[in-house]
């Protein structure tokens, strides 16, 4: 398995863990746990930033030349 899939894998399972404790937390979301989502996500876009890239691409690609045989 490569690195950047198992590291992937791993921050994944934080956050869906992360998450699970928040829907049950009834004191609400505070400032660190808002702080600690916000950083996760930023990692990951970092992580996967040319596949995201190539996947937004090949998603406007495929809008314009089916928007141009209407």
């Amino acid at each position: 398995m490569k690195t950047i899939d198992f590291i992937a894998i791993k921050v994944w399972e934080c956050v869906t863990q992360s998450i699970r404790k928040l829907r049950t937390d009834e004191g609400g979301i505070g400032t660190v746990e808002m702080i600690l989502i916000l950083v996760v996500l930023i990692g990951l876009v970092l992580i996967f930033k040319e596949k995201l890239s190539d996947l937004v691409g090949s998603i406007f690609d495929t809008i314009e030349s089916q928007s141009n045989s209407v």
